[in-house]
Formats: C-alpha cells, structure tokens, sequence
C-alpha cells in the first residue's frame, strides 16, 4: 500500500469540514476529554502541536467529532 493510501485510510470518515457541522460533534464532553487524554499519553502525538504523527490531525478538533477514530485504534 502506499503512503499515501495509508494516509488517506488513517483519516477514516471524518473531515476537517465536518467541525461546522454540529450534528457531526460529540455532545457529552466526558468523551472528547476522555479521547484527548488518551491522545496526551500516546507516544504518536507532537506535543508542540498536538498533531498526531500517523494521521496528522490537530487532537484538539478530532476528539470532538462523532465519526472519527484513532488510527491505531486507541479510541
């Protein structure tokens, strides 16, 4: 497979447009902190950024829609 299908399969079904569409967001907050925390403790996250390495998406926005999922299957 090549990196760039890699890279596009690790996005799942979520798009950073999806963010202003508020029916595609997590409205109970104790999941979105509960994702982010595993986000904060995962060896795969730039902390300068909070980006993830494998998918290369802010944490910050991802944990907050429905659809999305962690790469690596965390969350």
């Amino acid at each position: 497979m090549s990196k760039w299908k890699e890279w596009k399969d690790s996005l799942g079904d979520s798009r950073p447009w999806h963010l202003l569409d508020h029916s595609k967001l997590i409205e109970d907050q104790s999941i979105i902190d509960a994702r982010y925390k595993t986000c904060l403790s995962c060896e795969h996250l730039i902390n300068l950024t909070k980006q993830c390495s494998k998918c290369g998406c802010v944490m910050t926005l991802k944990t907050k829609l429905a659809n999305a999922a962690c790469p690596i299957g965390k969350w």
